[in-house]
């Protein structure tokens, strides 16, 4: 969608554009309050700042719609394409890359309680590995705000892709 339409298209369908980007209801609504933009720069600008801080809620929604890094996201929606584009470099990995990425979000996952989430777009699947190995020391405090951080990227990323 070009950003003159998305400045004149419908308050649902610009919604729904800026929710594949993260589930957010009051992120969401945001950038679509603030409509017209002039550029989008300024999308993207307004997305960040909306965004930081997320709250834990807030957090815990827009993870829920993330699948795991290696696994092929499902559905027809514009959300599980841009998984699927994003993640292209752990899909095309070698079997020994995407087994350990695999066992690494399974630790992950028990650890934290949430799915291992990073901007995969890109990274190479070694470069994922070896940051999925790296932040399984961390904290869950430190986690919490990489996994917010990591959401936010990604979100702002897929905002400025679909508008550009």
């Amino acid at each position: 969608m070009q950003l003159k339409d998305f400045n004149t298209v419908g308050a649902d369908e610009a919604a729904a554009l800026v929710r594949a980007c993260a589930d957010v209801e009051r992120w969401v609504d945001e950038i679509v309050a603030g409509r017209p933009y002039a550029s989008v720069a300024d999308v993207v600008a307004a997305a960040r700042t909306a965004a930081d801080p997320w709250t834990d809620a807030e957090i815990d929604a827009a993870l829920a719609r993330h699948p795991r890094i290696g696994d092929r996201a499902r559905g027809a929606g514009t959300d599980a394409a841009l998984s699927r584009t994003e993640q292209a470099q752990v899909a095309d990995a070698d079997a020994e890359v995407r087994a350990r990425i695999a066992e690494g979000n399974r630790a992950y996952e028990e650890r934290f309680g949430h799915v291992f989430l990073i901007r995969a777009a890109g990274r190479s699947a070694e470069e994922i590995l070896a940051q999925l190995q790296q932040r399984l020391r961390n904290t869950s405090e430190q986690e919490r705000a990489n996994a917010a951080a990591n959401l936010r990227e990604i979100a702002a990323l897929r905002l400025e892709g679909l508008l550009s």
